[in-house]
């Protein structure tokens, strides 16, 4: 059976005919770039995801959510990321369905070129960020780029480079304000719950994990992940 396998391999192998396509004019040098740019841009899409959106802003205010309850890994982080990944594909939506139906779609059916195509899908993000990002923090990155920005340069000029910070300093501090806002009522239950502890002379006894059970009745009383989701959601709407 071996030797019978051995002796057609030859005729069949001969039959078959290979091919292979170097683009335009043969340049292996080009095809080469072209496959290194297209590595490079499915690499950066998770970062852009990260930059471009609002899941830094909604991931910082979980991460301050679950510190202020008391639970150090309840929610673990992967529920957490998924949870903000679900919340910005619900506010990002309507940016994603336009940079489709602008850049990459009329791209595939070769309508526009890569280069053009490009353009018109960062054009959704960069209306996000703009509406998004704080004008103070904006002209304080556009300064340190003073050498090679136009004087009074507005964020709707502004390249990617200078706009692109402007807008993630923004929404790290926004998430900031937002979660201090939250941890004042857990805050208020732990110091009423030492207060009370001390009163008692229970002086040994961890404040902390007496009013742990308290802060998770209250936040599932007041249905909190609805309403700190829906405020997150509509503060983007």
């Amino acid at each position: 059976m071996v030797a019978l396998c051995l002796f057609c391999l030859p005729g069949v192998a001969g039959a078959q005919e290979f091919s292979l396509s170097l683009g335009e004019d043969g340049s292996l040098a080009g095809l080469s770039v072209q496959l290194f740019l297209l590595v490079g841009l499915i690499s950066f899409a998770p970062g852009l995801i990260i930059m471009a959106t609002c899941f830094p802003f909604i991931v910082t205010v979980l991460s301050i959510l679950r510190q202020a309850i008391g639970l150090q890994q309840s929610p673990p982080n992967m529920l957490i990321v998924s949870l903000a990944l679900v919340l910005t594909y619900y506010v990002m939506d309507p940016v994603f369905t336009q940079a489709w139906t602008d850049g990459l779609q009329p791209m595939m059916q070769d309508q526009i070129d890569a280069e053009t195509a490009i353009s018109e899908v960062m054009e959704p993000f960069r209306v996000f960020m703009i509406n998004r990002a704080d004008p103070e923090t904006f002209t304080r990155m556009a300064e340190l780029r003073a050498d090679t920005l136009p004087a009074g340069v507005s964020p709707g000029e502004a390249p990617l480079s200078v706009l692109i910070p402007s807008f993630l300093l923004s929404e790290i501090s926004n998430a900031f304000q937002i979660g201090f806002l939250i941890f004042l009522p857990f805050l208020i239950i732990d110091l009423v719950v030492a207060a009370i502890l001390m009163s008692m002379g229970m002086m040994m006894v961890p404040p902390a994990l007496v009013s742990l059970p308290f802060k998770l009745a209250f936040f599932a009383v007041a249905d909190g992940w609805t309403l700190i989701s829906e405020a997150l959601v509509r503060g983007y709407m």
